[in-house]
């Protein structure tokens, strides 16, 4: 467990986080509003892209997209640019000369995003279930885990994206390639199982589609082996990724 003064310290680097995200008004927008308008997006086209075609209904299968968007948008697409930032302005490069550690570093600037991401999901769940077309999650626990390692995912892409994009402009082309690959291959626009069977392996193990069939099988009830590949799945992803920001990251400015 962490100790009193590192908590000190990342709450401190999270108060300030919050605080640039506040002001800036662009980065709380794509936060805030962009997975909704997504979901509206998805609500006008659904019978259009044929949602409906597979197993799943299109209320299913846009509710679980719209906890997808959160991921991809409020946290992805909004770190990337943080971290741009504090690198250029050699704010992470000054950071390391005081008591924090790399970890809390970076973790304190992602905590914002994530917390109101969280906030984000918990409300979309609490709709969705409303929703006459489905129900409270069968499996919260899968749920929940789909959700946190699917963040810690998304924070860790968006560190290692981060060392190859050069300014905070430049953050909304690096950023995507992993949207669209995760938009079009995890079952967010379209069914996997109306997929040729080929085509739908490969899609299954894709980055992202493995935090889905986690978020759709804790909603939805999905089951046996296919939650355990899922699961094992992200986990290797996620470690990928971890690798990916010890050897890739950089703390100084690219210019």
């Amino acid at each position: 467990m962490p100790d009193k003064t590192t908590l000190r310290r990342l709450g401190a680097l999270s108060r300030a986080e919050l605080t640039l995200l506040v002001r800036n008004r662009s980065a709380l927008f794509g936060a805030l509003l962009m997975p909704l308008l997504m979901v509206g997006f998805l609500l006008t086209l659904g019978d259009t892209l044929g949602l409906g075609d597979g197993n799943l209904s299109v209320a299913a299968v846009i509710g679980t997209s719209a906890i997808g968007m959160v991921l991809l948008m409020a946290v992805y697409s909004t770190l990337i640019p943080a971290y741009v930032g504090r690198r250029e302005e050699r704010v992470l490069k000054r950071l390391r000369t005081g008591e924090a550690t790399d970890a809390e570093i970076l973790t304190g600037t992602a905590v914002p995003a994530v917390l109101l991401a969280l906030i984000q999901c918990a409300v979309l769940i609490g709709v969705g279930s409303a929703h006459p077309s489905l129900s409270a999650p069968a499996r919260p626990d899968l749920l929940i885990v789909g959700v946190v390692l699917g963040m810690l995912m998304m924070v860790l892409m968006a560190i290692v994206t981060s060392a190859f994009t050069r300014t905070v402009e430049s953050a909304q082309i690096t950023a995507l390639p992993l949207f669209l690959i995760a938009m079009m291959t995890s079952g967010m626009i379209t069914q996997l199982d109306t997929l040729p069977d080929a085509m739908a392996d490969i899609f299954r193990i894709m980055p992202f589609t493995p935090v889905m069939d986690l978020v759709r099988a804790g909603w939805l009830d999905a089951g046996g082996g296919d939650v355990t590949r899922a699961l094992l799945l992200a986990i290797a992803w996620t470690a990928l990724a971890g690798y990916a920001v010890r050897r890739w990251f950089r703390w100084d400015p690219r210019q």
